[in-house]
């Protein structure tokens, strides 16, 4: 060993033990936490951090090396390293640990200076680093990635999308690094879920190297090692749960007990140190919110290109599909790269196109829907507008809780969904997504955006090209009429501007208002003007923004005395619900008629579907004229 590696090796070894100490006193004074973990991973971590490129001084720096703690609940180690290292103090975080208004919360969020990404949901970590990994080929900015991950986490389904697909794009600046203590929740890895973790990462493609994961030279000469590779590597660190304390030492019960004061003031003399749990009490109650300003912005430069006009019946996901395609065809030099990820649907989601216009940036994940929510929403966080196009149950429906991950990291992915509703006919109810606007209502940064027609497509996706933030865009499978005016030209036309949240009113009338969201719409067209012929003028609005109901014209539309709702999604949670809410905050009370879905469907084709639904043309001049 050289002498400045000795001198390195020294200065860890001292740092682990006030990591230790930290770790200890953290979990106490909370009485809650995950000190086990977190005392077997220390000595891992404070290696890392001494060897990776970062810079606490500038935790945004573009080509810093990310590190990514899958299993957030070592929230506690993470927050000794980094604070070790000076990203913030670390009495802070030992006072402030799992206090409400504090930053430092129970599980590893975002908004902590030098933590890249928010976790505890494990299985998620290695999709979010092949994410990162991926942009640093996108953005060409070399840099590696780490992603620490637990042992018994290695029993989640994801990690095994996301090995195949670092393996697939030959990621070999992802480093994977498992803490092998063999202990979980329940007891032994080995009685809650057998598995051979090193030939499972060998059998998908990946580099396996193992080491003492407490002896600092082998964790320094082992990080070295993972990148003289081509493939990604993982490292199966052995470990030894609540390591350094010797009542603590191998025992499960200490993944998440806690010490109290007389067993702290025993743990802390073994590691050579002072119990200061009064003066961190202290600060604890001395402690007051702050409010803290995060930049997590996207800042988009695209090129937005001509709108086209469809004159003649289309299906929404077409016009998208264009449209997405001839934004990657204008904007070949635009400073932010534009992706599409796919998930072996392009053919019917419409990407192709786009995929031969800019096959670098097609980026094909298969049938892996969870990783490809993670990975994508990752993704976005990188300085890349990301779209991830598939059907509406595999891309909100199956992946709830990824999206609502993605939610919490503030990402700004763009999910555009495609056979939404009832209109897959055919399909189904295990396809017929009837809930789309209900599952994102819960996700509190999503907005949703649902076209009308192939015309109103191309301008919402072309609108779209330069906002921040996450956006799910609906829409159904089938062809669809254009929506017109009265002389019959184009609704939204060329020169149609459109603006997020501005409901469209497409017939006047004041013997009521019909309220239409999605592929319903050239019915609901069709019906109002059916009326009209029986001098009965409804109004018709359609909305595009399910979720923010257009408040001026819906303030306007309660004084006719009725309100209509029509959509291809559950009435529960749709945009019935999201008139009911705004109507009850003006104090309004209009009489409100939801036409919506009501139950699981059955297989057939649409209009078939439509007419059990009530949601075709004659059901609802029906409803209408049983409620005027």
């Amino acid at each position: 060993m050289k002498a400045a590696t000795q001198e390195l090796v020294v200065s860890i070894s001292a740092q682990a033990k006030l990591a230790r100490q930290a770790i200890l006193t953290m979990t106490t004074i909370s009485a809650s936490g995950h000190p086990g973990g977190s005392m077997s991973t220390i000595d891992i971590l404070l290696s890392l951090y001494h060897v990776i490129n970062h810079d606490p001084t500038n935790p945004q720096k573009p080509d810093r090396d990310r590190v990514i703690v899958s299993n957030g609940h070592i929230s506690p180690a993470v927050y000794s390293t980094l604070g070790l290292m000076g990203y913030f103090e670390l009495s802070k975080a030992i006072a402030q640990f799992r206090l409400a208004g504090s930053i430092f919360e129970g599980h590893i969020e975002r908004e902590v200076p030098g933590v890249e990404w928010s976790t505890g949901n494990l299985g998620q970590g290695l999709s979010a680093a092949t994410g990162m990994a991926l942009a640093s080929r996108l953005n060409n900015i070399p840099y590696n990635v780490y992603v620490i991950m637990g042992d018994g986490e290695q029993q989640k389904g994801q990690l095994s999308e996301a090995r195949r697909f670092a393996a697939k794009y030959k990621l070999n600046n992802i480093t994977a690094i498992v803490d092998y203590n063999q202990l979980q929740i329940s007891g032994s890895i080995h009685d809650v879920m057998p598995q051979n973790i090193c030939k499972t990462w060998e059998a998908d493609g990946w580099q396996v190297i193992e080491m003492n994961g407490h002896d600092i030279p082998h964790i320094l000469s082992s990080l070295e090692d993972a990148h003289s590779f081509e493939q990604p590597t993982m490292i199966l660190a052995h470990t030894i749960m609540g390591k350094g304390v010797d009542f603590m030492e191998n025992q499960a019960k200490y993944h998440g007990s806690t010490l109290d004061d007389k067993q702290l003031d025993e743990a802390l003399k073994q590691l050579g140190g002072v119990n200061e749990l009064k003066k961190y009490r202290k600060l604890r109650a001395e402690f007051k919110p702050e409010i803290t300003h995060h930049n997590f912005a996207l800042e988009p430069d695209f090129t937005c290109g001509k709108p086209v006009l469809y004159e003649t019946e289309n299906d929404c996901r077409s016009a998208w599909g264009k449209a997405i395609a001839d934004l990657a065809r204008i904007n070949g030099n635009a400073k932010t790269p534009l992706v599409v990820v796919d998930c072996d649907l392009a053919a019917s989601v419409k990407t192709g196109e786009f995929a031969t216009i800019s096959p670098d940036n097609f980026i094909q994940v298969g049938i892996m829907e969870q990783h490809a929510a993670v990975m994508s929403g990752a993704l976005s966080t990188c300085g890349i507008q990301t779209f991830w196009s598939d059907f509406g149950v595999f891309g909100i429906g199956e992946v709830y809780n990824a999206q609502r991950l993605n939610d919490i990291n503030h990402t700004h992915l763009k999910t555009v969904l495609t056979h939404v509703g009832l209109d897959v006919g055919e399909d189904g109810k295990t396809h017929q997504c009837i809930d789309y606007i209900s599952l994102a209502r819960n996700l509190f940064g999503f907005r949703v955006l649902s076209p009308a027609d192939a015309n109103h497509t191309d301008r919402i996706i072309r609108w779209l090209a330069n906002k921040p933030g996450n956006y799910l865009v609906t829409m159904g499978r089938s062809k669809l009429p254009i929506i017109r005016n009265v002389d019959r030209t184009p609704y939204y036309a060329l020169d149609f501007n459109f603006q997020y949240g501005n409901a469209d009113l497409l017939r006047d009338g004041n013997h009521g208002s019909l309220w239409v969201t999605g592929t319903p719409a050239p019915r609901a067209l069709k019906a109002v003007d059916s009326l009209r012929e029986e001098g009965i003028f409804i109004e018709l609005v359609y909305v595009s923004a399910p979720l923010e109901p257009d408040m001026k014209l819906l303030r306007s539309a309660a004084q006719k005395g009725i309100i209509f709702s029509l959509e291809d999604h559950t009435i529960y949670g749709g945009l019935g619900s999201s008139i009911a809410d705004s109507l009850i905050g003006m104090k309004l009370c209009p009489k409100l008629v939801k036409m919506g879905v009501k139950d699981y469907a059955m297989s057939g084709a649409v209009d078939d579907v439509y007419k059990w639904a009530g949601l075709d043309t004659a059901s609802i001049i029906k409803t209408i004229k049983a409620n005027l």
